[in-house]
């Protein structure tokens, strides 16, 4: 996929360093607090318009975790893919897409056209299941 504004910038391949040392996914501010950290001067608004160019040219994934926009560099990021996301402690993993003729057909009977589709199912994973349907001694 190519971005949009394909202009490299230093603050863009900082981002982009950064998130690739990353297998979760992180917030913006995350991000920004990790460009600190390894002595990248990158201001948090730049952080968020470097986040949002990455993630509408489909070079990061984003999703939604407890009221907040989280990005990723995904193992399956040149092909299309969703998540399954724990809304306990935020883990992901990635799933194929439904088929297209059924989304085709479902939005068709509904009287739409398809232009797009993103789709997150979220959930419990394992662990935490177990974790909450274990009693605990206090």
């Amino acid at each position: 996929m190519v971005e949009r504004n394909s202009r490299q910038t230093r603050q863009k391949e900082a981002v982009r360093r950064i998130l690739r040392g990353q297998r979760e996914f992180i917030s913006a501010q995350e991000l920004h607090e990790l460009l600190a950290q390894a002595g990248e001067h990158v201001g948090l608004a730049t952080v968020y318009r470097q986040l949002a160019s990455l993630a509408q040219s489909g070079s990061v994934d984003t999703i939604e975790h407890k009221g907040s926009q989280l990005y990723r560099l995904c193992a399956a990021q040149r092909r299309h893919h969703h998540h399954l996301v724990c809304e306990s402690c935020g883990k992901t993993v990635e799933i194929a897409p439904p088929n297209e003729d059924w989304l085709r057909s479902v939005a068709a009977a509904q009287g739409f056209t398809v232009s797009s589709h993103t789709l997150e199912v979220y959930g419990l994973c394992a662990q935490c299941q177990k974790a909450t349907s274990t009693p605990r001694l206090l």
